[in-house]
């Protein structure tokens, strides 16, 4: 949604099984594409709205749809909210969705407490 191109040299090719993994890899492109556009565009602005809100948190990590941060204490809500705000508005100016674009947090100790 984006503008970005993906090319398929496999989608004319006389081999069905080929083919076939061609079609899907056009039909998966422009979803997963916009998804990883849209999470890297708040991977850009996330750090200085951190530091806007002087706030400490540091991003960690990126996993698909995901981001890992290390956040003092004290700092976990404010944090979880202006995150959230900053993933939710990725799009925005460039693009409305039809649809919300809506993002969850999870906090524990470790990623498998996150969730």
């Amino acid at each position: 949604l984006f503008g970005r191109r993906c090319h398929v040299p496999g989608i004319t090719d006389k081999n069905p099984a080929r083919r076939a993994f061609a079609e899907r890899q056009a039909i998966n492109a422009p979803i997963q594409g916009t998804a990883a556009d849209i999470i890297k565009r708040a991977m850009i602005r996330i750090p200085a709205a951190l530091e806007k809100a002087k706030l400490s948190a540091r991003m960690l990590l990126q996993v698909h749809d995901e981001l890992l941060f290390e956040v003092p204490e004290a700092e976990v809500e404010k944090t979880s909210a202006l995150v959230r705000e900053v993933m939710e508005g990725a799009t925005h100016p460039v693009l409305e969705l039809s649809v919300p674009l809506v993002a969850e947090a999870g906090i524990g100790d470790d990623w498998e407490a996150a969730h």
